[in-house]
């Protein structure tokens, strides 16, 4: 799977942490920035470059890190197609894929430790789509708000 990454300045290290995590996994890493830290760099700039790929496909998924992960978050679901979500707790972060089809899994750096980050990052990767009727029907009116909006 191909995966987008980014960060702000607060995820910065632990962005290279988690990319190490993917690549050993097996996964194809697109850091999408930034490539050196600098303490001015804002969540909202790499949230939309990261989303983006996603949205447009050149991605799979994303990991998108910032200090809380709620800024990430709200960032990245203002590109159309994407669903992104904070989540500090396995349960969400694998239900969030298969219930949800999210496709984008923000992380707070500030709030998360690097080994529960690690297996956040897998449980999400390794999550799929369960494409249940409940679950597509609920997906169908999120994405009709979407094109509403």
């Amino acid at each position: 799977m191909k995966i987008a990454l980014a960060a702000d300045h607060n995820g910065f290290e632990l962005k290279a942490i988690i990319s190490e995590v993917l690549k050993k996994a097996g996964h194809t890493v697109l850091d999408v920035g930034p490539h050196s830290f600098d303490p001015l760099d804002d969540y909202p700039d790499y949230a939309k470059i990261l989303a983006k790929s996603v949205s447009e496909k050149v991605s799979d998924r994303g990991i998108m890190i910032c200090g809380s992960g709620v800024g990430a978050s709200v960032a990245a679901n203002k590109v159309k197609g994407v669903r992104a979500a904070m989540c500090h707790d396995l349960y969400s972060a694998h239900q969030g894929v298969e219930h949800d089809d999210l496709n984008v899994l923000c992380l707070g750096s500030r709030i998360i430790g690097s080994e529960v980050a690690r297996e956040l990052v897998l449980t999400f990767v390794n999550a799929e789509y369960t494409h249940e009727e409940r679950h597509q029907r609920r997906l169908e009116k999120v994405l009709d708000m979407e094109d509403e909006f």
